[in-house]
């Protein structure tokens, strides 16, 4: 027998692939499941995209290996990007790196920069790709709380408190899945005078911007960012691509060309036409958006009802394409989750996977129709 590697004697497997083979079972067992625990976007792509894609099919260099930054349109189109809607400008040769997913930027991102020991400050509750990646490479997580009552936002005063000396990369991610907390500006300042101080690389997670929020933001439009931040970006939510795999990392020529490091020995460039798609995706005008917003309002609109009929607690200053609520007294998140599994056949996420001050929350999706929304509030509500 061939022992797995011990890294892996750290991680789980991702509990939505565990669990939703556990939903597969109950459809295919005749059960209506109706699914609201993914975050996997259900509306198509813009039109102009799937053009632009079928158009490049047909480029006499499409099916062949492309740059290992990206092509130079697609630079330059997410250049415009950050330009016309974060006002960030940022330079389309050395400050921009296309990457085939966020995943594999958190995952390239570790491998550049951190060290066997070294500890990285991870949102709890955040993105649990973060805690996994950072254990599989040998690092250590050090987890700050957030918490309803600060907005969930991160106490940088009692995290001035911690011995950070080993600190060397903080993820951030605003706005935040799962809670749907709006970043400010304060806290972008704030966040580049810590890094700044203690020597740590900031990295902002930033897919979900567009999502029900009238103010997108990026952190590199602050003064200084670009000394201590990267961020990463992603077209999967904002345009409902999220089977593309494609996004952006955005950040200092000398950080860029760190992770460009570790990807140009990973991969061999993304497909032509996909980058051709995403670069059209990329110049829409601010019309795409509100769009997809009107859609996305009203199925909030129904999910706080359905939210309010299970006896949870939610608030509607929320961004993001989720609900996140407090679970109904007397339930773990877990145990709710389940409850609703096996007795209404609706499925919902946990608060507990994203960490333990998710714990007695559950998180609801609006990647579903209204009418898939109505059908499970009939079940609670007949």
């Amino acid at each position: 027998m061939i022992d797995q590697a011990t890294r892996l004697n750290h991680v789980e497997e991702y509990y939505f692939s565990t669990k939703l083979q556990e939903v597969r079972a109950l459809e295919a067992s005749g059960k209506p499941i109706v699914n609201l625990g993914i975050g996997s976007p259900d509306l198509p792509p813009p039109p102009q995209v799937l053009a632009g894609l079928n158009q490049a099919m047909v480029n006499p260099g499409a099916h062949q290996y492309q740059p290992y930054r990206g092509t130079a349109d697609f630079r330059k189109a997410i250049q415009e990007f950050y330009k016309n809607f974060y006002g960030v400008d940022l330079n389309s040769d050395s400050e921009i790196l296309p990457l085939m997913g966020s995943k594999e930027g958190i995952a390239h991102i570790s491998m550049a920069f951190l060290n066997e020991g070294d500890e990285v400050l991870i949102p709890n509750p955040g993105y649990p790709t973060y805690s996994s990646v950072t254990k599989l490479f040998g690092a250590k997580p050090v987890y700050y709380n957030l918490e309803e009552e600060r907005s969930w936002q991160p106490d940088l005063e009692e995290l001035e408190k911690r011995d950070l000396t080993n600190v060397k990369l903080m993820w951030v991610n605003y706005p935040h899945m799962p809670t749907g907390a709006s970043g400010s500006e304060d806290l972008f300042r704030n966040l580049i005078a810590f890094a700044k101080k203690h020597k740590i690389l900031i990295v902002n997670d930033n897919p979900y911007s567009f999502i029900l929020n009238e103010n997108p933001k990026s952190i590199l439009k602050e003064e200084g960012a670009m000394d201590v931040v990267l961020e990463l970006n992603s077209l999967s939510k904002s345009f409902n691509m999220a089977g593309w795999r494609i996004g952006m990392l955005c950040g200092s020529e000398k950080n860029i060309n760190s992770v460009l490091k570790v990807k140009s020995n990973m991969d061999s460039g993304m497909f032509f036409p996909i980058q051709a798609g995403a670069a059209t995706a990329l110049r829409l005008p601010v019309g795409w958006f509100s769009s997809q917003n009107e859609i996305y309002a009203r199925r909030k609109e129904n999910m706080l009802k359905l939210s309010a009929a299970l006896g949870c607690t939610s608030s509607k200053d929320q961004t993001g394409m989720f609900i996140w609520a407090k679970a109904p007294e007397g339930f773990t998140s877990e145990g709710f989750v389940d409850f609703l599994l096996h007795e209404h056949s609706i499925f919902i996420a946990p608060g507990f996977i994203f960490g333990s001050q998710g714990e007695g929350y559950v998180r609801f999706s609006l990647c579903a129709t209204e009418e898939k929304i109505q059908t499970a509030l009939k079940r609670i509500k007949p």
